[in-house]
Order: structure tokens, then C-alpha cells, then sequence
């Protein structure tokens, strides 16, 4: 389903194992496709699956009619990265209110271990949130009738 989304994102193949408001949980299987030439988690997959689970802690935490974009990443890689991870994304959106006098930045986290529980990376997400533009009204059709 993320990968109709957001295809790239889909493209590391991650599954979501927990989502709710402000939090999420993502997991990514070590293969092949994921791998650089040093035998690890590719630098890119980790920062794509980082952004990912951040990004869902926001997004399921954003109220209603509002839309939100990322600005900026940064992401620190602390250990090679080898065999099953864990991505913990949290964040917490503005309120509806807040977002009645404008766009607001914004930023989720997440905190990205392997199976021993170590840290391998951490990913922050800086995001621009407003609220979406409502489509215009269709155009008003001539029926012929005058009268």
C-alpha cells in the first residue's frame, strides 16, 4: 500500500508493523537489493527507511485537511548496518488551529536498530505542514434554458 503511495519509498520493500497516531514501527529484511559493496545495509535504504517511519508517525498524526511535505534530512549513521531492522518513528503534528494561521515546520524522528538492539542510524525529518488547498468549485454549465 506505501509503495502505491510514495513508490519510492516502497522500493526497499519495508513492512509496517505497528502504526498509530505519532508513532510507527518498520521493519526491513536484509537482501540483496538493499546491500552496498561492503556487505551492509546501503546507506540510502537506511535513510529511506528512516524517512519512512518518521514520516508515518507524522503523517497519522496530522489532522484532518491538512498536507505535509519534508524540507530537509539529516541522518547519522553510527554502526554498519546487518541483518533485520527496526525503525521507530515518532513525531507529533500541530494542532488544526495552529495550522489556521499558516504553514508550520515541523520535525519526526526515528531511531533505526538492529536484532542485537543497537543504534545503527537515526534520521530526522524536517517537514512543512499546512493545510490543503480545497479544490476549486466546477465551472457553472450552461442548460440552454432561459426561461
Amino acid at each position: 500500500m506505501i509503495g502505491w503511495q510514495t513508490p519510492y519509498s516502497g522500493s526497499i520493500g519495508a513492512i509496517v508493523r505497528e502504526l498509530e497516531p505519532g508513532r510507527a514501527v518498520v521493519w526491513l529484511r536484509d537482501r540483496r537489493s538493499v546491500r552496498n559493496h561492503l556487505d551492509s545495509i546501503h546507506a540510502v535504504a537506511l535513510t529511506n527507511l528512516g524517512e519512512l517511519a518518521s514520516g508515518l508517525a507524522l503523517v497519522t498524526d496530522l489532522p484532518a485537511g491538512s498536507r505535509a511535505i519534508v524540507t530537509g534530512l539529516q541522518v547519522e549513521f553510527l554502526k554498519k548496518a546487518r541483518g533485520r531492522l527496526v525503525a521507530t518513528g515518532r513525531a507529533e503534528a500541530p494542532e488544526r488551529s495552529v495550522l489556521d494561521s499558516g504553514s508550520v515546520a515541523c520535525v519526526a524522528r526515528a531511531e533505526i536498530r538492529d536484532l542485537e538492539g543497537d543504534v545503527v542510524a537515526t534520521v530526522r525529518a524536517d517537514w512543512q505542514i499546512g493545510l490543503a488547498v480545497p479544490a476549486p468549485p466546477p465551472p457553472l454549465t450552461d442548460t440552454g434554458d432561459s426561461g
